[in-house]
């Protein structure tokens, strides 16, 4: 136990056989219960654990008939957690780039009450740009940006990061049958914990790579679904929190935004079907419509502020879920 709290790991794994046997043996004490999920490994991963489990008790083993993606390994963890009464619940990857180490300080603030979920957050130390490669940490970047604006938790960055804690109460509240199951699972969760007024915290961990890990991300191929994503999800917690579960002004702010952002783009397309033929015909000496400009730039300058009032908005209602 930790701190006099039932704590279950949850550890979705896929082709990890090389890696798996290192997550389960350097897996601290205080850790109650193993929850190895296997979404149908083609590799050495189930018998890998199976022999494990002999002498690590602790070990329990969910296997996937069909493969779920990260997601639904995930949530087949935290049911397990919900259903044998957990208190907390804590995800680790199976390929071992969790530093068990750090595991006190991401199960702390939850174990104490402090906060609903912990997750950590690589980007906080100073190393973190040379450990993680230069294209991940820029997409992480960006992702992370976007998160902020889909979940409302402007506090937290690193949103890609799965080392997470949440507590029995969050895992009973949450319908994790409607949650994402790939990659993109941590921003869901974190738009639906918004949804509830989770309190949410991010603690410094340390980026772990190079230790025999093989990574499957395109990011050419997960950034558009992730920007598909991460717009449903923005819609879906202003319907959810400030429509139907209470009302708030800030998607007053952020229907004008839309709508003044639309006008401008159909009037920017007007004005440039009225100047590219004209700049065909007289190089040079082509003008723009004087009131389409002036509209343009009215209308572009209203957006903006319109989409930073409302943003301002949802950063006050959700500064006090840290």
């Amino acid at each position: 136990m930790f701190e006099d709290k039932k704590v279950a790991v949850v550890v979705p794994a896929h082709n990890e056989g090389t890696q798996i046997a290192t997550v389960i043996e350097t897996m601290p004490d205080t850790i109650d219960k193993i929850v190895i999920v296997d979404d149908c490994s083609t590799d050495n991963t189930v018998e890998v654990v199976k022999n494990l489990m002999s002498d690590h008790p602790r070990v329990h083993l969910i296997l996937h008939e069909k493969n779920q993606g990260v997601g639904g390994a995930i949530v087949s963890g935290y049911e397990y957690a919900r259903n044998e009464a957990y208190d907390i619940a804590v995800v680790m990857a199976g390929d071992a780039q969790m530093d068990p180490n750090d595991l006190p300080a991401i199960v702390g603030p939850v174990a104490r009450d402090e906060v609903d979920y912990c997750k950590g957050n690589r980007l906080f130390t100073g190393e973190a740009f040379h450990k993680i490669p230069a294209i991940r940490y820029f997409g992480n970047a960006v992702l992370s940006l976007m998160t902020k604006v889909a979940s409302g938790y402007w506090h937290v960055a690193d949103s890609q990061t799965g080392y997470t804690a949440i507590n029995l109460k969050m895992l009973r509240l949450i319908d994790w049958q409607l949650t994402y199951r790939r990659y993109g699972c941590p921003n869901d969760y974190l738009v639906r914990l918004n949804i509830y007024n989770a309190r949410v915290r991010d603690v410094p961990i340390e980026p772990v790579y190079n230790v025999g890990e093989r990574s499957g991300i395109r990011l050419h191929r997960v950034i558009p679904r992730m920007l598909v994503l991460l717009t449903r999800l923005f819609f879906t917690r202003m319907i959810q929190k400030y429509i139907i579960r209470d009302f708030h002004p800030l998607v007053l702010f952020y229907s004008a935004g839309f709508a003044t952002l639309f006008a401008f783009i159909v009037f920017f397309v007007r004005m440039m079907a009225f100047y590219i033929p004209d700049f065909i015909h007289r190089p040079g000496v082509a003008d723009i419509p004087d009131i389409n400009a002036l509209a343009c730039g009215f209308l572009f300058i209203s957006a903006v502020q319109f989409f930073l009032f409302a943003m301002f908005f949802d950063m006050e209602s959700n500064k006090d879920l840290r």
